[in-house]
């Protein structure tokens, strides 16, 4: 057999599998009077047509050991006017400004239209979960077409219109099924941007014109075992460093490059971090014993904060939390938490309060508040809680005093909850669909949710396991399936204020909305949505 029949094979088994899996998931939320047989059928064929799409794919398969290339546009950058842009601020790394989330801008609108807010220009794209960045009119988007080359895509952020686009080979196959394309989203300077590939490739591109400046290649320069969803924490920019969470054995977990040449500066995290390290009652043992086959990936994206006016990079690793010195990689503290199940992800970014730190995790860990000493080497436990928030990607934002996250492991467990950041007890929590499951049905023909009283299509009732961003006191929602929710902040009670979809944005919907201008821009598998949501 083929190179190329063994791919399409396996693409054909994935997908088969990842269709299955998701009507299982619908059947558990809906009664059975909402899923007849022919419902059922309408939700099992689109799956197929795909996946006949994929087998009959003229794609040139890539051999796992394609080499590290770069293949450069040939169409010339766009002049790209800065003067006429609008009010507002970018959004040129991942979670935003700051990292966190939040955006600063005002004036939006505070009501959708029944049809949502207006389109301003959609566009086809490849796979991958990573979140678009912002800077400027630029707007660059990490993803892969098929099973071919890497995109790093420039494009202007007010119309969608080509800039720039860069591509290099990738070999990267999910193991689990899920899809190939890249996790991190774009880091973006005033005249570089900087991104982060699904199997290690660190790449460093000129903003305006595309053109490589330099280019690592984690997987050859540090020893990266098998790791379970490909590289996934997007690089974090101290100064003239460039920090990574490239999960090197046995003491390079974490990787500081120079942000101009790519040269490495400091490696740290790893047996020297975790030999021996107290569990804090999460792990079976009371102390942690080394043994040469641990992974030190980390699906977190690390975060650096000032913390009793000392700077403090933020790792979470498989292992734990641990802080390091952003300037030469020295330890600060560290704190071992991750769950017993050995296939397992935790994704969200600790989130700093003050002189505190929430952690969250799915795989039944739950949450714990930290507070670091006011000399930054050490931590305690302000309290835990194994089930009153256990996020698997989508990291907390905390508003006044509370927290609000999206809780669970599957999709059919999610739940958006609100937190006392003081105690951890569970204010309100929400599926995202507050009514009689009798009331809605399944349209056999098209899959489509309808309320049976009104005969229209709604969006899907449920969020999943949504994102969210906070923008001018309110969370722009954004279920796993394509819902989209405008969300009063308020801590007594859920109030949803308006709810939409997009025939564009489905399932799965994982990556967090983006905001800079007035415009929201939302990514699923195979389309990115530019929305308007100025008054």
């Amino acid at each position: 057999m083929e190179f190329a029949d063994v791919r399409m094979t396996t693409c054909y088994e994935c997908t088969r599998s990842m269709m299955v899996r998701d009507l299982r998931r619908l059947k558990s939320w809906l009664s059975p009077r909402l899923i007849t047989g022919r419902a059922r059928t309408a939700y099992v064929i689109a799956p197929l047509v795909m996946v006949c799409q994929i087998v009959s794919c003229n794609a040139d398969p890539l051999p796992e050991s394609a080499a590290f290339e770069s293949k450069p546009s040939d169409q010339a950058a766009a002049d790209i006017s800065e003067s006429e842009l609008r009010e507002g601020e970018d959004w040129p790394i991942f979670l935003g400004p700051q990292g966190t989330g939040i955006s600063s801008e005002i004036g939006l609108a505070e009501t959708w239209p029944k049809d949502g807010p207006p389109i301003i220009w959609s566009k086809e794209v490849g796979t991958g979960y990573s979140a678009p960045s912002v800077r400027g009119n630029r707007i660059v988007l990490h993803h892969r077409i098929g099973g071919g080359d890497e995109i790093v895509e420039c494009l202007r952020a007010d119309n969608g219109e080509p800039v720039w686009k860069y591509s290099y080979a990738s070999g990267f196959k999910d193991p689990y099924g899920y899809n190939n394309g890249p996790r991190c989203s774009p880091l973006l300077t005033e005249d570089r941007c900087y991104t982060f590939g699904a199997e290690g490739k660190l790449v460093c591109l000129d903003l305006k014109a595309g053109t490589k400046v330099w280019a690592k290649d984690a997987k050859t320069e540090f020893d990266l075992p098998d790791w379970f969803f490909g590289i996934s924490c997007t690089p974090v920019l101290e100064g003239n460093a460039l920090i990574a969470l490239v999960g090197g054995r046995p003491n390079s977990g974490v990787a500081a490059f120079d942000a101009q040449t790519g040269k490495t500066l400091w490696e740290a995290v790893g047996k020297q971090t975790w030999d021996g390290a107290e569990t804090n009652g999460w792990w079976g043992r009371k102390t942690y014993t080394w043994t040469g086959e641990e992974q030190i990936v980390s699906y977190s994206s690390p975060i650096v904060a000032s913390i009793h006016s000392k700077r403090h990079l933020l790792c979470l690793t498989r292992q734990g939390l641990v802080s390091l010195d952003p300037s030469d990689g020295s330890e600060n503290f560290k704190y071992f938490i991750r769950p017993r199940v050995h296939e397992s992800v935790s994704a969200a970014r600790p989130l700093v309060i003050g002189n505190r730190i929430f952690l969250s995790m799915a795989y039944r860990v739950g949450s714990v508040m930290l507070e670091v000493a006011p000399d930054g080497k050490s931590v305690e436990e302000v309290w835990r809680n194994r089930s009153n928030l256990l996020t698997h990607w989508s990291t907390a934002i905390h508003v006044d005093g509370f927290i609000y996250g999206f809780s669970g492991r599957h999709e059919r467990e999610g739940s958006f909850r609100c937190l006392s950041a003081e105690t951890g007890a569970v204010i309100w929590q929400t599926n995202g669909f507050a009514g009689d499951p009798n009331s809605i049905e399944q349209d056999p023909s098209t899959g489509d949710i309808v309320d049976r009283q009104s005969g229209e299509v709604i969006p899907f009732p449920f969020y999943g396991r949504g994102s969210k961003i906070l923008v001018d006191n309110k969370f722009v929602v954004l279920g796993e399936r394509g819902t989209l929710s405008l969300v009063n902040v308020n801590p007594q009670k859920f109030e949803e204020m308006a709810r939409t979809s997009y025939k564009q944005i489905h399932y799965p919907a994982w990556a967090a909305p983006v905001l800079s201008r007035k415009r929201l821009y939302l990514r699923c598998e195979d389309a990115l949505l530019c929305l308007d949501l100025a008054k």
